[in-house]
């Protein structure tokens, strides 16, 4: 299977573990174009920022899903995800409503985005990898090795 990544998961927040990074990666990608929608116009779509706020929960679900069969306690990790969720969906909430613009709301889902990964998501894979049990799915995204293997 081709996956098709773009430039804006910065090497710095890379944990190498592919199938997370990919979802990071299309966490920024879906940023990104909800930014430049914003600034094409006036409208703001809605539904595509609550399907940001899904991607999250499917990216938080595939790192539960990675802990549990690893057997590594998620629990505090776990609240951290919840937590977020409620608070996207709050700020999307005020959004809608006119509390709040759309900018301001991608650039706090960004900036906490980036401090998640390098102060819980590294140190979660990082935990991963000690566990002699798990294994790296990379044999599932042969073209992220590809692509992370390529990036300089």
């Amino acid at each position: 299977m081709e996956i098709d990544l773009s430039p804006f998961l910065p090497e710095a927040l890379l944990v190498d573990l592919p199938e997370i990074d990919a979802q990071h990666e299309e966490v920024f990608t879906r940023i990104e174009s909800l930014k430049a929608g914003c600034f094409e116009n006036t409208y703001v779509d809605i539904a595509e920022f609550q399907g940001l706020i899904d991607y999250f929960a499917l990216h938080f679900a595939t790192e539960e899903r990675l802990a549990d069969e690893a057997g590594v306690d998620f629990t505090a990790h776990a609240k951290i995800h919840r937590d977020t969720l409620g608070l996207l969906r709050k700020a999307l909430d005020d959004v809608r409503n006119g509390g709040h613009d759309a900018h301001s709301f991608l650039r706090y889902a960004e900036f906490w985005f980036e401090r998640h990964i390098r102060e819980d998501d590294k140190r979660f894979v990082a935990t991963l990898q000690q566990r002699r049990h798990f294994t790296l799915p990379s044999s599932h995204w042969p073209a992220l090795e590809h692509y992370f293997s390529a990036r300089v």
